[in-house]
């Protein structure tokens, strides 16, 4: 089909892939603990954005420029890890505990930030974009591929996968915060603790090679 081989076995694959513990797990995660479903959901929408963009990318053929130009994946590295260090140094000076806002209705503008970070977080990792070019070629065969098609069939296939296992996470995550809000001390640590998340993440896409 489109040139695609072992279609199942990409399946299992990507599955397994969502399933290990990554920068957008731990972004979609705090952001479901400590402001509940909403932002959870939406956190979600940012990071599958930002992976619709690396897949359309593979396909295309731009993410070749990260792979052979190590200045392209350099700057794109940095920004990245720069953000992620920004975004933990900002969570850890915020005076708020990381449930305090949960009660509070969210208005469209807190929403459009939070997507807004989970976009430019998935965007800015040349990871991301390492690993669909490299990991979707080897369902493809190339003398029978059609174009950038087989590309997009398994980028979508991977984003629906990501997508289902990110709204398990998202619900399981955001029943905590019930349980949890009320507590000031849990609050605090949590909000510490993804803070030290976001830098420790950052710090290792900044020294990545």
């Amino acid at each position: 089909m489109f040139g695609i081989e072992n279609y199942t076995g990409f399946i299992i694959a990507a599955i397994i892939l969502n399933l290990t513990p990554g920068v957008d797990t731990m972004y979609i995660l705090t952001r479901s603990v400590s402001q509940g479903r909403s932002a959870g959901l939406v956190s979600v929408a940012g990071i599958m954005t930002g992976c619709v963009v690396h897949v359309l990318c593979a396909a295309f053929g731009l993410s070749l420029i990260l792979a052979t130009s190590a200045t392209a994946f350099t700057i794109i590295k940095w920004a990245g890890a720069f953000y992620l260090i920004f975004l933990g140094l900002k969570t850890l000076m915020d005076k708020k505990t990381a449930f305090e806002t949960v009660g509070s209705r969210f208005v469209t503008r807190d929403l459009m930030k939070i997507y807004r970070q989970g976009v430019i977080t998935n965007v800015l990792n040349p990871k991301v974009a390492l690993f669909f070019l490299s990991f979707l070629p080897q369902f493809i065969n190339p003398l029978a591929a059609q174009g950038p098609l087989p590309f997009l069939v398994l980028g979508c296939t991977f984003l629906g996968t990501s997508s289902i296992w990110f709204m398990v996470l998202t619900g399981t995550a955001s029943r905590m915060t019930d349980t949890l809000r009320n507590d000031h001390r849990i609050g605090l640590i949590m909000q510490k603790l993804s803070g030290i998340i976001f830098i420790g993440f950052g710090l290792k896409l900044a020294f990545a090679k």
